[in-house]
């Protein structure tokens, strides 16, 4: 990597997705440019992790995580503990999720989403691997979810594409979580989420795509991709009063601690 490029990490990417998977190459190539040198692809349909395992056998940027996303969550197989358990056994599998809540266009099936959560954080506390929540309009009841499942067994989670509000935020925090943020950041409009994050300590906060989706400024409306983080990180290191490459030396640093499997002494050994 060159000197003059920051060491980032893209955390949470769809690169199995169709807007991405025929460039594979070409975006991971675009990404080191960028100084983006390792990326977490996340597999949302257990029955795509073998293409998603894959990627991340292929290309040693791309580590992997699986679960069954909330908005498909009632078309899905019922996962259970033992099947999300097998494939941590993968040394590049870094992850349990994403998982969570929607109840923006799916709050019909709430019931079966918050039992498919509750599966996927008895999962992150038997394997030790991180939990990844998707939650969009839910913050009461995945609040409640979470604090539930820390009072059985403590386990450790990020807070995927963080926009809800400061309550969650704060609840999050509390339970030992870390927030993770994505281009909606770096949005004009954004500012209420900014000062949640400029009021989160710097060591729990660290940084993500979302790719295809949410490109920040100036690709905003376009395809994201894995590159394009060094453009949120540029527009958020000013909230913390870091330069880039302090910015991305500090959220690279967390990302190492709460995904020890994706960590650079972790592929060393």
């Amino acid at each position: 990597m060159s000197p003059m490029l920051p060491d980032l990490v893209d955390s949470h990417c769809h690169l199995d997705f169709p807007d991405l998977f025929e460039e594979t190459a070409e975006i991971i190539a675009r990404a080191r440019a960028a100084g983006v040198n390792r990326m977490v692809t996340i597999c949302t349909r257990l029955k795509n992790e073998p293409k998603v395992r894959a990627m991340a056998e292929t290309w040693p940027e791309v580590f992997y995580a699986a679960g069954i996303h909330p908005m498909s969550a009632h078309e899905e197989p019922p996962v259970t503990v033992e099947h999300l358990v097998a494939f941590a056994r993968h040394p590049r599998f870094v992850g349990i999720g994403e998982t969570g809540l929607d109840y923006h266009y799916t709050a019909e099936t709430k019931a079966i989403q918050q039992t498919s959560l509750r599966i996927h954080i008895e999962a992150a506390q038997e394997t030790g691997l991180p939990l990844i929540i998707h939650s969009r309009d839910a913050d009461q009841d995945m609040e409640t979810i979470l604090a539930e499942g820390m009072a059985r067994k403590p386990y450790s989670c990020v807070m995927h594409c963080f926009s809800s509000g400061p309550r969650l935020a704060e609840a999050a925090l509390e339970m030992g979580f870390t927030l993770s943020i994505s281009g909606i950041a770096a949005f004009p409009k954004s500012q209420d989420l900014r000062d949640i994050f400029a009021k989160t300590p710097l060591d729990r906060l660290i940084l993500e795509t979302d790719s295809p989706y949410l490109a920040p400024p100036p690709f905003r409306g376009k395809r994201n991709e894995p590159a394009y983080v060094a453009h949120t990180a540029r527009a958020l290191a000013p909230v913390f009063g870091l330069s880039l490459e302090d910015f991305a030396s500090r959220t690279t640093a967390n990302f190492d601690r709460l995904f020890p499997r994706a960590a650079p002494a972790a592929r060393v050994a």
